[in-house]
């Protein structure tokens, strides 16, 4: 693709950035076949072609964004999968996310759109405020249904009261800062990611990964002063909040790198994963925070990622049950990480089925399921119809945002990966998996 920036525009680091990526688009549309807002809606500009034009058209004129390019780039769902697609190794998350970054200074939202944005923002990446949040969302949740009808702005809060869980989880010792010692010989220490919203309202899946991770001799270590990966407020353009949370992490790990030293820096959430494997990029202009932060995007993996060279031993428990295997987008077209969850659920035992169209987003992406609620319900349905045929006993996957989404549409149980191998190495049932148990012993 020619573009026209002039050496002016390209001192800017996003634009000079931008201008590369564009520049290797050759407009083939590959993309569009497996965009899943092109899928559903058919039109060009909801589709990464032509939300590349829209882009590009914005930057190179350095237009203010304005409500026909924010409507188009506000429905991506950074799925990734175009990059899956693209041929000529377009990288178009970093191109979307200075799109977003350039809307969030230049166009001035809707009152109440800004004003659910920012609570978002103020309230998801922080646990005790998430917490409290769900007390209230417990109590208003029946009036979900309504507030959805209702259409508009009262639609995203319908949504929004939907994703609350019916019940409030029960709080672990493995949401706080800590060290769990490995048992046995230790073959060595990771850091793992404590997250935001993944505690919050799971908190079994970081307790699960840290009893497989003890019994196959590791030792884990929660750092002091971790939070928020900045996944959540990036994807919503907010640069500075994103990157104040990159540093933080990236100082809590780098601490316990200098001290008692890391293997990996190991995440349970593939959401977070995509975004702090990204610090490198995003903090590549920072001359006090650029070398930490590729050392910590170098050392970052999936849990899964890390598992398949660890001995789990023998298996404990006979996993004669057939999963239906969800790939986060994070996972597979952020990450490309597609065979290893697969791999270490059929070592357990499981009987692993792919899902028909697999490559399509469930409609979850963050905060999507929310701001986009008509789109994001019907990926879901799209997802659950598509699971639903490979008449699965459970459904496993990586990702809370789709464990949260997917739930809302079926019966089915859907559980973390690593709950799954922890209960098959050793550990407790999985408490979404009880009455599949109880079923089988009857």
């Amino acid at each position: 693709m020619q573009t026209n920036f002039t050496e002016e525009q390209l001192l800017d680091s996003h634009t000079a950035e931008s201008e590369k990526i564009l520049r290797k688009c050759v407009h083939c549309g590959f993309c569009t076949a497996t965009c899943p807002t092109f899928a559903l809606l058919g039109d060009e500009l909801d589709s990464p072609r032509g939300r590349i034009y829209l882009i590009k058209d914005m930057l190179e004129n350095d237009k203010p964004a304005d409500a026909k390019v924010v409507k188009h780039i506000d429905r991506c769902l950074s799925c990734l999968s175009c990059m899956t697609t693209c041929p000529s190794g377009v990288n178009y998350m970093h191109l979307v996310d200075h799109a977003r970054i350039h809307i969030e200074k230049t166009y001035k939202r809707p009152l109440v759109d800004r004003l659910l944005r920012n609570t978002l923002a103020l309230i998801l990446p922080y646990p005790s405020r998430f917490r409290l949040a769900l007390v209230g969302a417990f109590f208003a949740r029946p009036f979900a249904g309504l507030l959805q009808r209702l259409g508009g702005p009262m639609a995203k809060m319908g949504a929004m009261l939907e994703l609350a869980p019916a019940k409030a989880p029960v709080r672990t010792k493995t949401d706080t800062p800590g060290v769990f010692p490995a048992v046995g010989g230790r073959m060595g220490r990771v850091a793992l990611l404590t997250g935001c919203a993944q505690p919050v309202l799971k908190p079994s899946i970081n307790a699960a990964t840290i009893r497989l991770l003890n019994r196959a001799g590791y030792e884990v270590v929660l750092p002091k002063g971790e939070g928020c990966c900045g996944a959540l407020v990036h994807h919503m353009g907010k640069e500075e909040a994103a990157l104040e949370n990159a540093r933080r992490n990236v100082d809590a790990w780098t601490r316990e790198l200098d001290g008692g030293g890391l293997d990996a820096v190991l995440i349970t959430a593939s959401g977070c994963g995509t975004t702090i494997k990204d610090y490198g990029f995003m903090l590549r202009d920072d001359p006090q925070y650029a070398e930490k932060a590729a050392r910590v995007s170098e050392l970052a993996k999936d849990i899964t990622e890390f598992l398949v060279s660890v001995d789990l031993g023998t298996p404990q428990r006979s996993a004669d049950l057939t999963v239906a295997y969800h790939s986060a987008c994070s996972m597979q077209h952020g990450q490309k990480i597609t065979r290893q969850p697969k791999d270490l659920l059929k070592l357990a035992g499981f009987a692993v089925k792919d899902v028909p169209e697999g490559h399509l987003c469930c409609g979850s992406a963050g905060t999507y399921n929310i701001l986009q609620p008509q789109i994001a319900a019907r990926l879901r349905e799209r997802k659950v119809a598509n699971i639903e045929k490979t008449k699965p006993d459970l459904i496993a996957t990586g990702n809370i945002g789709c464990m949260t989404q997917i739930g809302l549409g079926t019966d089915i149980p859907i559980i973390h990966t690593a709950e799954l191998l922890d209960w098959v190495y050793g550990g407790p049932v999985p408490e979404d998996l009880e009455p599949v148990e109880s079923r089988r012993a009857g």
